[in-house]
């Protein structure tokens, strides 16, 4: 009877081996997805809602089996809502901790520098993974910059990042003015960044063209700057032709060639490079700038200087065939 007490307990403990490794073997073993997989767990899911809804897309052999393991193997961290990619051959245990890390795909929306807001709105409207509606945003609210979304979320948590990071940067850079800058809140900064950041995308040339419009304020002169008369007509798109005379002329909150000082608002959203070039302009008398041919500018101090200048610019358009 000892005997076959210790055989039946040693077979017992054989069994209870054999099923013990299984078990864990069952977590750690590759599982049966060829290919990798975006699988998307709901907002307030269970371990064994998730595990349903593995085992329906087909990244879990058994709901079952996976949530009796999860609870024994697992681990205590709870398990995040969003959109997975589940690896081709991912384990039960691979997969439990991808749902805890809560590392779900992520997708990226760019605004280029200097993007009118207008765009920034079409861009986000044209977004298919993104929910609900929004306004255009306040002009010049928005640091341009690659902003991460899951699919699902809503276009407003998405500009609510985009005017935070614009907020956060001007904290940041308006402690950090300089004498040289013309503008007096934060406000007026963003205004005038704007008009920089379109006026050049050449890095080196900002400080300077921010000096040129700073040197103008101060002189009570006319800011003339051409992006300003398209803002009212486009709201800050391309123009696509020209401009008339008559636009040149019109008087709006805007057009800077029919008034002193800055025009009523931004006319895009600049970026962090141009704001920081208008709180931290160059030590230069020059007044004017205009093309050179090359992508960049030509700075002057006198009008007569900036005269031969532009007499180059139109020269180099008529070789171009563009006058």
């Amino acid at each position: 009877m000892r005997r076959l007490g210790c055989l039946i307990l040693v077979v017992a403990a054989i069994i209870a081996a054999v099923f013990a490794g299984n078990f864990i073997y069952g977590w750690n073993s590759s599982g049966p997805l060829e290919n990798e997989r975006a699988i998307i767990i709901k907002r307030g899911s269970s371990v064994g809602m998730a595990a349903e809804t593995l085992e329906q897309e087909g990244a879990i052999k058994s709901a079952e089996l996976f949530l009796s393991r999860a609870k024994i193997l697992g681990g205590s961290e709870p398990i995040k809502a969003g959109e997975f990619l589940i690896p081709s051959g991912a384990s039960n245990a691979q997969i439990y901790a991808l749902l805890q890390s809560g590392k779900t795909i992520q997708r990226l929306i760019t605004v280029p520098e200097g993007t009118p807001s207008i765009i920034v709105y079409e861009t986000l409207m044209a977004e298919k993974l993104l929910t609900g509606d929004i306004p255009v945003p306040e002009e010049g609210s928005i640091l341009p910059d690659s902003y991460s979304f899951e699919r699902g979320e809503t276009r407003a948590a998405v500009v609510e990042r985009m005017q935070k990071a614009m907020k956060d940067v001007l904290a940041e850079l308006w402690p950090k003015k300089t004498a040289e800058s013309v503008v007096k809140t934060p406000e007026e900064a963003v205004t005038l960044a704007a008009i920089v950041e379109k006026e050049t995308a050449i890095e080196a040339e900002r400080r300077t063209v921010a000096a040129v419009y700073g040197n103008r304020i101060r002189n009570g002169m006319m800011l003339q700057a051409d992006p300003t008369i398209i803002y009212p007509i486009t709201k800050g798109k391309p123009l696509g032709r020209r401009i008339r005379s008559s636009e040149i002329t019109d008087v709006n909150d805007y057009n800077t060639y029919a008034m002193t000082g800055l025009p009523k608002g931004p006319i895009a959203n600049p970026g962090r490079s141009s704001i920081e070039a208008v709180l931290d302009p160059a030590k230069t008398d020059y007044l004017y700038f205009v093309a050179d041919g090359k992508g960049g500018h030509i700075f002057a101090k006198t009008l007569d200087e900036h005269n031969a200048n532009v007499a180059k610019w139109y020269a180099i358009r008529r070789e171009r065939g563009e006058m």
